[in-house]
């Protein structure tokens, strides 16, 4: 009889995930050689290697990529009996694992936080701030409970929750502030900002703007709403910020916001988790709380 431990399954997964020791004993919480002695003896259960170790990396062999997508689903009924069970609870308690992208969090977590803990005091938050596509496939992966993105998402496994609207806001130099604000045609001439590949929200501005996404840029792209706006105040070019940025981007900045004529550039920011959840009814409560906490206008 083969034994195998979930503790093991749980540490091939995240150094299957990292691809290196180090990295995946820190995410662990575990020493390297403690993790190291962990995967050696799941091979010697197995039979067979399941990584091929080197100096700089590790890569999974043949069987261990076959074996990693059969552990994965083993992780991922395990934890969904764990959300079962808090499912039965009268009250939501326990972790929540919640990702949201980077062009909400600094302007919804501080209220969220603190919004959460009264409503649901039992809850044990969890944040993870990155990109749409990553925080998608860790919801599919079972590695987050739900996320705030921007909808629609598209994806039939994953439920979606409107939570509110907002407009899309111009930022140029503090000189420009009495010009004419520019129609879609004339920003196509300007030099736009946008934020780095990857972020829906560059995206959303370059269908704006109907710029396809492939065209040549002059200018760098930044990794922040934060940089973007500093490189507008000094005088490198025009940029696009969601409205809920503007009281924290643009109090120490020397640009001047403006907003378009209607129909105005908008988004909808909703709450995604999957169908499959045992989780799915708490899920709307959590979206409801949000919702309240959402920024006025």
């Amino acid at each position: 009889m083969i034994n195998i431990t979930l503790k093991q399954l749980r540490y091939f997964d995240a150094l299957a995930r990292q691809g290196h020791f180090g990295r995946a004993a820190d995410l662990c919480s575990i020493t390297q050689p403690a993790l190291s002695m962990q995967i050696k003896e799941l091979e010697e259960v197995l039979g067979a290697p399941l990584i091929e170790r080197s100096a700089r990396q590790v890569r999974l062999t043949a069987f261990g990529t076959a074996f990693l997508a059969r552990a994965q689903d083993i992780l991922r009924g395990v934890d969904e009996l764990a959300d079962l069970a808090r499912a039965a609870r009268t009250e939501l308690t326990g972790r929540l694992r919640l990702g949201v992208i980077p062009t909400v969090a600094p302007y919804l977590l501080p209220r969220l936080i603190a919004g959460l803990a009264q409503a649901h005091p039992g809850i044990d938050l969890s944040l993870r701030e990155t990109v749409t596509p990553r925080l998608l496939q860790e919801l599919l992966d079972g590695r987050l409970d739900c996320a705030i993105v921007a909808l629609p998402v598209s994806e039939p496994a994953l439920a979606e929750e409107p939570l509110f609207r907002e407009s899309f806001v111009l930022v140029r130099p503090e000189a420009d502030a009495g010009r004419p604000v520019p129609n879609r045609d004339r920003l196509r001439e300007m030099r736009l900002l946008l934020l780095e590949e990857g972020h829906c929200f560059r995206d959303q501005a370059l269908s704006f703007c109907e710029m396809p996404s492939g065209r040549p840029r002059e200018m760098l792209d930044g990794s922040s709403l934060s940089t973007l706006v500093q490189m507008v105040g000094a005088g490198i070019g025009v940029t696009l910020i969601p409205e809920m940025a503007v009281p924290v981007e643009t109090a120490a900045a020397a640009v001047s916001v403006a907003r378009f004529a209607d129909p105005q550039p908008e988004r909808t920011i909703g709450m995604v988790w999957r169908r499959s959840s045992p989780l799915a009814p708490q899920m709307q409560r959590i979206a409801g709380v949000v919702r309240s906490l959402a920024p006025a206008g």
